[in-house]
């Protein structure tokens, strides 16, 4: 039997080893650095005037060592097979690690939030300008581990208590979301101490964390009345299938079905390697609910 860290670190290098893709374009939806998209368009054509638009969350345990560029081959990807694809920054916890921790801090409350909400409210304006070839009415939005958990939280706003500042009146105009490998359910991301215990990092600890979890924890925030999927391998010890199958039974309990396909033999960052088998399975399940 394959040693598991060992498949796991030569899948990380595979999926690294891509050298990143400059965009078409990149604009920004905010004043702060890291408040920016990049643009992608359509590498080749498949019907009609104008492609479906695929938005991708980068994952990264929200983690600020782990920005977008690292998921540039697979937004590429995307593109080689005619999506128009928005690649979004945001921003993320500090570089410096925690006290007493071991690494740089989880995600930044709120604005990890607000950047997500911000970039996805901002996006049909700047699609027109910088991304023509788009077709924004045909929007899916996927994001990989932690960009997951945040493709998750983006199509549940509508969702939210009424006093969340980002708080939605209707559901965003998604055709649908594809979460790869999600940090979708937060209580059993930290029983599991998923990415060295960064939900309890992105929501701070005290008596707060516990009010932040209903605004952040996709798996409380159901039913979205939205079509989604879940890709997930049975082998990822990163974010494992455990939490995935958690967010799905949640979602049943609420009265709503969600898609989890299970790749056998598959660990955490095959889904966004081109080189791998599993990024076209990937494809295909965006192109479901986008063309």
């Amino acid at each position: 039997m394959p040693d598991p860290a060992a498949r796991d670190a030569a899948e990380e290098a595979s999926a690294l080893s891509h050298p990143a893709v400059d965009p078409d374009s990149t604009a920004s939806y905010g004043a702060h650095p890291d408040q920016v998209v990049d643009f992608y368009a359509p590498r080749e054509a498949r019907g009609g005037d104008r492609a479906p638009l695929v938005v991708v969350l980068h994952g990264g345990a929200w983690r600020a060592p782990y920005d977008r560029r690292h998921i540039t081959p697979f937004v590429d990807y995307l593109a080689r097979r005619g999506f128009a694809v928005a690649n979004v920054e945001y921003r993320r916890g500090r570089d410096i690690p925690a006290q007493g921790g071991g690494g740089p801090v989880a995600g930044r409350w709120p604005e990890t939030f607000d950047d997500v909400a911000a970039a996805l409210d901002a996006l049909p304006g700047l699609v027109r300008a910088h991304l023509p070839q788009a077709d924004p009415r045909r929007t899916v939005v996927t994001g990989h581990s932690a960009g997951g958990h945040l493709a998750l939280w983006a199509a549940a706003r509508h969702v939210l208590p009424v006093d969340a500042r980002w708080w939605l009146d209707a559901p965003p105009p998604l055709r649908g979301v594809v979460a790869l490998a999600p940090i979708a359910h937060f209580e059993r991301a930290v029983e599991l101490d998923v990415c060295g215990g960064a939900v309890t990092q992105l929501l701070g600890e005290g008596a707060g964390s516990e009010l932040r979890a209903g605004y952040a924890d996709p798996a409380a925030l159901l039913p979205t009345g939205i079509a989604t999927a879940v890709v997930q391998g049975r082998e990822d010890t990163v974010v494992p299938q455990a939490v995935a199958e958690a967010y799905v039974d949640a979602a049943a309990k609420a009265g709503e079905m969600v898609g989890l396909t299970l790749l056998d033999g598959v660990g955490h960052f095959p889904l966004i390697d081109p080189a791998a088998d599993a990024c076209a399975v990937v494809a295909e399940e965006i192109a479901q609910l986008a063309w």
